[in-house]
């Protein structure tokens, strides 16, 4: 049975965030590289191609004005190199289409009080990722949006400690990868 590294996928992802908000697109480009090899199995040196197309993307995503084809044909392509390396059997077009739904949710819910649609478009995602019904995939999206407010709120420069909002986003990441691992327990014939 397939189970995830709740402590290190989240260390590393949450590390991406933060590097993806400064900007720092060397240091996104290295953990993506470790959370491929980790999370999808991705041998060197697919795990750099791999990591190039999502890195990519969210070069393309970062700016309001920017090219959601582009980021789609990057996400695809990631998501290609992950499928035929993971043990997970998601379509990559579908999962392309719903990352970059969660993105567009994401973005355009920041500050609002009403995340029900960027909660719907994650479980989407998680399901489809995971091979889990979305019924199951809900708990991992809800921490995932939870993780999405708390960088809302230190990017929108109202986290009164980032530090520790940044530690809380990993925490939310840790609780997410630990609701996918319970459901892939719950029923090993979904692998």
């Amino acid at each position: 049975m397939l189970q995830l590294d709740a402590e290190r996928l989240a260390e590393l992802e949450a590390g991406g965030w933060r590097a993806y908000y400064d900007r720092s697109w060397p240091r996104v480009l290295k953990l993506m590289v470790q959370l491929n090899q980790e999370q999808f199995q991705i041998p060197f040196p697919l795990s750099v191609v791999a990591a190039v197309h999502i890195a990519r993307a969210s070069i393309i995503w970062a700016p309001v004005d920017n090219k959601p084809a582009e980021v789609r044909r990057h996400l695809e392509r990631y998501y290609r190199v992950a499928r035929r390396w993971s043990t997970f059997a998601f379509s990559p077009a579908r999962a392309a289409e719903l990352e970059i739904g969660y993105w567009i949710e994401h973005r355009r819910l920041s500050g609002k009080p009403d995340k029900g649609p960027l909660v719907d478009a994650m479980t989407a995602l998680h399901a489809e990722l995971f091979g889990l019904p979305l019924d199951r995939a809900r708990e991992s999206a809800e921490w995932r949006v939870r993780a999405n407010n708390t960088v809302d709120l230190i990017t929108s420069g109202t986290s009164a400690n980032p530090e520790a909002d940044w530690q809380s986003l990993e925490d939310d990441l840790r609780s997410c990868y630990r609701s996918v691992n319970r459901e892939l327990s719950r029923t090993p014939s979904l692998r």
